[in-house]
């Protein structure tokens, strides 16, 4: 199986990456800006970038086949930026060195099991279903937390989600590889829809790693 596309995956993974957090970390530079932000829409602005986020997630998955590389790769981008503006307030609550630290340490964790999934012989697409069912139940979980508040459901609950997204990242790269293989996409835009998940993985694994780092301390 060629891994010649895994180059172009991680190269716009990454710039995906850099882009949320550098947007995020200037922005934060100015928390007047955010709190504009998270006013507009008559207080609604943080759940309108929300919901963009999320329709443009859907929209990426959904047309990935049909649309031009360009629109792929600039959605991506717009998709990273938008998140970034929702990510300034990680900045303003934690302090940068812990977010440093995390980051560092999400960044070995994804890398390790990226490879294991680039190179293990085992087929991984079997429990891309398992995954997903644990998910959906994670997020029941989450939104009775929300009314229950109880901080160690809270912490159990950002413990399940990194073996769950540490799990989808070996999945996704080895996903990856079997739709080049099977000439499912264009190169470049398979290229951008495994960048996209693999983001997903990473941002996942950061903001629960975050979590769980806050509540021990």
């Amino acid at each position: 199986m060629s891994r010649s596309i895994l180059p172009k995956v991680f190269t716009w993974m990454c710039l995906g990456l850099l882009l949320t957090f550098a947007t995020g970390y200037i922005l934060s530079l100015n928390p007047i800006a955010i709190v504009n932000m998270a006013r507009s829409f008559g207080g609604w602005g943080m759940l309108i970038l929300m919901i963009i986020e999320l329709g443009l997630v859907i929209f990426l998955s959904a047309r990935i086949t049909k649309m031009s590389p360009l629109t792929a790769k600039l959605s991506f981008l717009l998709y990273a930026f938008i998140t970034g503006l929702t990510f300034s307030s990680i900045f303003v609550a934690y302090d940068i060195k812990n977010v440093i630290f995390v980051f560092l340490i999400t960044s070995i964790v994804f890398a390790l099991f990226a490879v294991i999934g680039a190179t293990t012989k085992v087929d991984l697409s079997k429990i891309g279903t398992y995954l997903m069912m644990a998910l959906i139940a994670i997020l029941i979980c989450i939104v009775v937390n929300i009314f229950m508040q109880n901080s160690m459901l809270d912490l159990i609950i950002s413990i399940v989600c990194v073996i769950i997204f540490i799990g989808f990242t070996a999945y996704d790269v080895q996903n990856v590889l079997a739709l080049d293989a099977a000439g499912a996409l264009g190169e470049e835009n398979l290229a951008i829809y495994g960048a996209l998940q693999l983001y997903l993985d990473y941002i996942n694994i950061f903001i629960n790693l975050l979590d769980i780092f806050n509540n021990r301390n």
